[in-house]
C-alpha cells in the first residue's frame, strides 16, 4: 500500500499540471503593445487555442481564466479599471505592453473622417509643432471588405500620438482625442474603421438590409444567397487592386526618364488642351514644351492635379504630388532647365474614378522676373504608351456588409466609450433611404457590441458646391435633415458643420472645429454633463400678422449674428411650390420674425436649405444654427 503522503504529492502535482496556463493561444491584432482599454468597462479579451486548455488573462491586478471551447475560440472578462497604465496585459505565455486603461472611441464614415492631418488640415502644423501626447494612441483598421463575416481585421497596429505618428491620424478623430484627453485627464484610444467615398449600407450588416425596402435590397439578398460565389468575385478583385495598386506606386525611374526627356518622342502621342479638355484615364502622361531665354528665377504654379502625380523637367524629377494635397509652387533650380527647348512631363494616376484631372483655368504657368508664362492650351498625352493599362478593379466594397464584416464586426468585442461617425456624402442621391439606412446601422453596430445604448456621435454634411440663393430641391438639404431625424434616438449627438464648407472642395481643411463640436457632444451624451452642445435649433412657430414668429432652443446667451445685420439663409413659400428669400430678424433672446410674403397665410418656411447656402444665425458658443423645414398655417 502506498505511503498517505506520496498519493498526496501526486494529487498536487496532477493538479498543478491541470492549472498550467502554458498553452498556445493567438490574439485579435487589436491587443497589442501600446493599446489603450476602456476604463470602467468590463474589460473584453478573447481569441483562439487548443479546445479543452486553460487560458488565464491578468491586468493591473486583475485576472480571470478559462477553458477554451470545442470550437477552439475562448472569451474573458476582466473587472472595471479606472484610468491609468502603463501596464502589462498578460495572456498565458504572451505579454503585451504599455498598455492603457482610458476612453476608447471608434471613427467611421468617409473621407472626411478619414482625412489625415498632414493633408493641408489648418491648423495641422501647430500640433505637429506641439509634439502630440504620449497616452493618446490610434489603431488604423485597413480597408478591406468581405462577403463572409471576418474574425478579426486583416492588419492594423496601435500607434502612439507623437509629431510623426500623428501625421497619418484622422484629423477629426484627433482634434476630438485631444480634447478628451486634456478635459478629463485620461488615456484615449481611437480605433480608425473609415474608408473614402463609401456608402452607409457596406458599413451594415446585409441580412439586416435585405429586410429592408430600398435601392440596396437586391444587392444585399445576392450577397447573402451566393456569399461563395462573391468570396470567389472578390478574391480576382482583389488580385487586380494588389496589381492596380504595384503599378501606380512608382514608375519604372529609367522609363520615366526617358518618357519625359526633351529628345522624346511624342509625335504618336495625342494632341489635347488643358485644362479645357482632361480626356484622361489610367496611368496618364502629358507633355508640354516652353522655351526659356535664360535658366534663372524660374518657379511653376500648377497646384491642381488629381489626385497623385509625378511632375518631371527635362527628364528629371522635380515634385510627387499625394492625393488630398495641392501641388505648391516649385521654385526650379536653373541646373534642371536650359535656354532653349524644355518638356514639363507630368504622369497622373486617380484610383478613385480612374480618370486623372491635370491642372485649371488660370493656374497653370511659369514664373520668370515677374512676367507668366502660361502653360495652358496643347498638351500631348498617352495612356497606354509609356505604361500598361491598369487593370479594372470594381468598388466591392461599397456593396452591403462587405465592410461591415471585415472592419466592423471583428472589433464588435472591444469595449469601448461610443462612435464618432462622418458620413452622407456618397447616400446624397439617395436621401429619401437614408433615414432608415443610418438609423438601420446605429442599432445594428449597437446590437453587436452589446454595451447597451452607446453614444453614437455623428456629424451633419458641410456646404458644398456652387451657392445657389434659393435652391428647395439640393439633395444635400434632404440629406441633412435625413441625419437630423436620425437624433430621434436615444443617446444621438449631431455636430452642425454647414458654416465651415467649401465650395469646390467636398472636404473642408477646417477639422478642428468639427472635432471639437463632437467632443461637446460626447460631453452631454456620453459624459452627462449639462453644457451647450449645438447651435440655435428650431422648436415651434406662431403666426403674428403678417409675420412668422420662430423659437429656438440651444441658444445659450442668446441668438447672435456671425457676420452682417439681417439673418440670412431663410426661404419661404407654398408647400410644394415655389421658394423665395425670406426677410428675417432678430426679435428677441430666442426669437426671429419672418415678413410674410402678401397674401399668403399658409406654406414652408426653411432655413439653410441648399448645398452650399449662406448663413450666419449662431448662439454665443459661435455654434451654427441647424438646417430645418416646418410647414405653417395649416390646421
Amino acid at each position: 500500500m502506498r505511503q498517505p503522503w506520496i498519493i498526496f504529492a501526486l494529487f498536487l502535482l496532477f493538479s498543478c499540471n491541470q492549472s498550467k496556463f502554458d498553452s498556445a493561444v493567438t490574439l485579435p491584432r487589436l491587443f497589442s503593445d501600446g493599446m489603450v482599454v476602456q476604463r470602467d468597462e468590463a474589460i473584453r479579451i478573447w481569441g483562439k487555442g487548443i479546445p479543452g486548455e486553460n487560458v488565464r488573462v491578468s491586468l493591473a491586478g486583475t485576472i480571470n481564466s478559462g477553458t477554451v471551447e470545442e470550437d477552439s475560440t475562448w472569451l474573458l472578462k476582466l473587472p472595471k479599471l479606472p484610468a491609468g497604465g502603463p501596464y502589462k496585459l498578460e495572456v498565458n505565455q504572451i505579454a503585451i505592453n504599455d498598455v492603457y486603461v482610458g476612453d476608447v472611441w471608434v471613427a467611421g464614415g468617409q473621407s472626411n473622417m478619414e482625412w489625415n492631418l498632414k493633408s493641408a488640415v489648418i491648423g495641422a502644423q501647430e500640433e505637429f509643432d506641439e509634439g502630440g501626447f504620449e497616452e493618446i494612441r490610434f489603431f488604423k483598421v485597413p480597408n478591406s471588405y468581405s462577403a463572409v463575416p471576418l474574425e478579426d481585421v486583416v492588419g492594423g497596429s496601435w500607434k502612439v500620438a507623437d509629431s510623426v505618428n500623428m501625421r497619418d491620424f484622422s484629423a477629426v478623430a484627433w482634434f476630438f482625442a485631444k480634447r478628451n484627453h486634456l478635459e478629463k485627464k485620461v488615456p484615449v484610444g481611437v480605433i480608425e474603421s473609415n474608408w473614402g467615398g463609401t456608402p452607409v449600407e457596406g458599413w451594415t450588416n446585409a441580412e439586416i438590409l435585405a429586410e429592408m425596402e430600398g435601392s440596396f435590397n437586391e444587392q444585399a439578398e445576392d450577397v447573402i444567397e451566393n456569399r461563395a460565389s462573391w468570396d470567389e468575385k472578390l478574391k480576382a478583385n482583389e488580385m487586380n487592386r494588389q496589381k492596380r495598386d504595384s503599378m501606380v506606386a512608382k514608375p519604372d525611374s529609367l522609363l520615366a526618364r526617358q518618357a519625359s526627356a526633351v529628345s522624346f518622342d511624342d509625335s504618336n502621342w495625342q494632341r489635347i488642351n488643358l485644362p479645357s479638355a482632361n480626356p484622361l484615364q489610367d496611368i496618364a502622361w502629358v507633355r508640354k514644351e516652353f522655351r526659356l531665354n535664360s535658366t534663372e528665377g524660374v518657379s511653376l504654379h500648377f497646384p491642381f492635379i488629381d489626385q497623385m502625380a509625378y511632375l518631371y523637367l527635362n527628364g528629371e524629377l522635380l515634385h510627387y504630388k499625394n492625393w488630398g494635397v495641392n501641388v505648391p509652387d516649385l521654385e526650379i533650380p536653373s541646373g534642371m532647365l536650359s535656354e532653349g527647348a524644355n518638356v514639363l512631363s507630368i504622369r497622373a494616376i486617380n484610383t478613385w474614378n480612374n480618370q486623372p484631372r491635370i491642372g485649371a483655368q488660370g493656374e497653370m504657368y511659369l514664373t520668370q522676373n515677374e512676367q507668366k508664362i502660361s502653360l495652358e492650351g496643347g498638351w500631348k498625352y498617352s495612356f497606354s504608351a509609356v505604361e500598361p493599362v491598369l487593370p479594372k478593379v470594381e468598388w466591392f466594397n461599397w456593396m452591403p456588409g462587405m465592410m461591415y464584416n471585415a472592419m466592423i464586426l471583428p472589433i464588435s468585442q472591444y469595449s469601448i466609450r461610443g462612435f464618432l461617425w462622418y458620413q452622407g456624402e456618397s447616400n446624397a442621391g439617395r436621401h429619401e433611404e437614408y433615414r432608415a439606412l443610418f438609423s438601420a446601422m446605429i442599432k445594428n453596430w449597437r446590437e453587436i457590441w452589446d454595451q447597451g445604448e452607446l453614444p453614437f456621435l455623428f456629424v451633419q454634411l458641410a456646404n458644398f458646391m456652387e451657392r445657389q440663393e434659393v435652391q428647395a430641391a439640393s439633395d444635400w438639404a434632404f440629406l441633412r435633415e435625413a441625419q437630423a431625424q436620425t437624433l430621434e434616438l436615444p443617446k444621438t449627438g449631431m455636430a452642425t458643420i454647414i458654416d465651415i464648407g467649401e465650395a469646390d472642395d467636398i472636404h473642408p481643411r477646417n477639422k478642428k472645429d468639427v472635432g471639437e463640436r463632437l467632443w461637446l457632444l460626447a460631453r452631454k451624451v456620453s459624459y452627462g454633463e449639462d453644457n451647450l452642445a449645438t447651435g440655435p435649433v428650431f422648436k415651434s412657430l406662431e403666426i403674428s400678422g403678417q409675420s412668422l414668429i420662430l423659437s429656438f432652443g440651444s441658444v445659450g446667451k442668446g441668438l447672435e449674428l456671425k457676420s452682417g445685420d439681417q439673418v440670412k439663409g431663410f426661404i419661404i413659400g407654398k408647400e410644394g411650390g415655389k421658394f423665395e428669400v425670406a426677410e428675417a430678424a432678430l426679435v428677441g433672446k430666442d426669437k426671429i420674425s419672418i415678413a410674410l410674403p402678401p397674401g399668403m397665410e399658409s406654406g414652408e418656411i426653411r432655413y439653410a436649405w441648399a448645398d452650399n447656402p449662406e448663413v450666419n444665425l449662431i448662439n454665443h458658443l459661435g455654434l451654427p444654427a441647424v438646417p430645418f423645414r416646418q410647414i405653417f398655417g395649416k390646421e
